[in-house]
C-alpha cells in the first residue's frame, strides 16, 4: 500500500513518550499525525485533511480529551471522526464518561500496540463500512428523489396536453415559480423544490370534461363550477404524502387559484391563509397564460401583462410578491425568450432555466 492509499490516524499526548510510541506502533500502516494539546489536535481535525481516526488522551493541560471529544461531536465537519481514548484512567466512570462525550473505544495506558493497532483497524473497518453504506443510501434516494421529479413533471405534461396547450407553459411557469422563490427569500434547496412542484398545479383537468376544457367561448356558470373542481381533483391525483416535494405539489394543486382578496376557489382563502407556494404559481401561471397564444386570445405584450400585475396586486396576487415579480422582469424575459411555444420539450432547458442539483 502506498503512502497516498493509507488512512490518517490522529494521536494526542501531551507527553512525548507516549507520542512516539503510538507513532511507532501506527506508522507501518498507516499516515500518523500528531498533536502535543488539545486546541493543536483540533487545529488538524478542522484542517483541509482532517484525520481519519483520532486516538485521544484524556488527562492534558488547558483542555482535556472530553473536552476535545465533545466539540468534535458537536461540529458538523468533524462529529463522524471515530474517537479513540487511550489514557491512564481505567475507573468504569471515567471509561462511561468517554462514551457518553461521544468516544467509540477506551484503551488504557500502559499501551500494548498489538491491541491499539487491533482497535485501530477495526474502528477504521466500522467507520468505512458506515460511510460507504451512508453513499449508497445517499445515492439511492438521489435516484427516487429524481425519480419522483420526473414523474410529476410527466403528470404535469399529460395534463398540458389535455388543456390543448403547450408543454412549454409549464417549463416556463416553473421557472418563474424559482425565480420569484428566491427573490421572496427562499433558499436555494426550497426553490428547487417549488420548482420541480409546480408542474403539477394543473394536473387535475385530466379529470375534466374535454368539452368543456377545449370549449372555445366563454364557459356558463354550471360549467364554470366544473372547471372549477380541478383543483380538488388535482389534489386527489396526487395524493397526501411525507415526501416534501408531493407535500407540495399537492398544496399549490389546491392553491393555486386562491387570491389574496379571499374571491378565489376552491376554498375561498385570503391573504397569508394562502400558502406561499400557492401564491407564487397564481402568479406566474397567470402571466405565463398571459404572455402565451391560446385557441382563444393572442398573446397579450409584456408590458400589458405586468401593467395587469401591477392592478391586480393586493387583488389577485400578494402585493409584495407582484412586487418583487415584477422586479425580477428581466430574469423573467430571459425564460420567456428563451423557451418559445415552438421549441421542443427538454426539461434540461437552457442554463437560465433549470439549476442542477438537489
Amino acid at each position: 500500500m502506498n503512502e497516498n492509499e493509507k488512512q490518517t490516524v490522529l494521536v494526542v499526548d501531551d507527553v512525548t513518550t507516549n507520542l512516539d510510541l503510538l507513532v511507532e506502533t501506527l506508522k507501518d500502516e498507516f499516515r500518523v499525525q500528531a498533536a502535543l494539546s488539545g486546541k493543536e489536535a483540533l487545529a488538524l481535525v478542522n484542517s483541509s485533511s482532517p484525520p481519519d481516526i483520532v486516538l485521544l488522551d484524556v488527562m492534558m493541560p488547558e483542555m482535556d480529551g472530553y473536552t476535545v471529544c465533545r466539540i468534535m461531536k458537536e461540529d458538523l465537519r468533524s462529529r463522524d471522526i471515530p474517537v479513540i481514548f487511550v489514557t491512564a484512567r481505567d475507573q468504569e466512570e471515567d471509561q462511561a464518561r468517554g462514551f457518553e462525550v461521544g468516544g467509540v473505544d477506551y484503551i488504557t495506558k500502559p499501551v500494548s500496540p498489538a491491541i491499539v493497532l487491533a482497535r485501530v483497524r477495526t474502528h477504521l473497518a466500522l467507520h468505512n463500512q458506515n460511510v460507504l453504506l451512508e453513499r449508497k443510501v445517499a445515492a439511492r434516494s438521489r435516484d427516487l428523489y429524481l425519480t419522483r421529479q420526473e414523474i410529476i413533471r410527466r403528470l404535469g405534461v399529460a395534463a398540458e396536453y389535455k388543456d390543448n396547450e403547450t408543454g412549454m407553459h409549464i417549463i416556463r411557469m416553473s421557472a418563474y415559480c424559482r425565480i420569484l422563490a428566491l427573490a421572496a427569500g427562499m433558499d436555494e434547496s426550497a426553490a428547487d423544490i417549488l420548482h420541480s412542484a409546480a408542474p403539477m398545479h394543473d394536473v387535475g383537468k385530466i379529470g375534466i370534461p374535454d368539452h368543456i376544457l377545449n370549449k372555445p367561448g366563454r364557459l356558463d356558470p354550471d360549467e364554470w363550477e366544473i372547471m372549477k373542481t380541478h383543483t380538488t381533483i388535482g389534489a386527489q391525483i396526487i395524493g397526501r404524502h411525507d415526501h416534501e416535494l408531493l407535500v407540495l405539489a399537492r398544496s399549490i394543486a389546491l392553491t393555486h387559484h386562491e387570491k389574496w382578496d379571499g374571491s378565489g376557489y376552491p376554498a375561498g382563502l385570503s391573504g397569508e391563509n394562502i400558502p406561499l407556494e400557492g401564491r407564487i404559481v397564481a402568479l406566474a401561471d397567470v402571466f405565463d397564460a398571459l404572455t402565451s397564444k391560446r385557441p382563444y386570445k393572442d398573446p397579450w405584450p409584456e408590458d400589458r401583462a405586468v401593467a395587469y400585475i401591477k392592478e391586480q396586486r393586493g387583488v389577485h396576487f400578494d402585493p409584495a410578491l407582484a412586487d418583487l415579480f415584477v422586479g425580477c422582469m428581466d430574469a423573467v424575459r430571459e425564460i420567456r425568450e428563451s423557451v418559445a411555444d415552438e421549441g421542443s420539450l427538454n426539461w434540461e432547458g437552457p442554463a437560465c432555466l433549470v439549476r442542477t442539483g438537489s
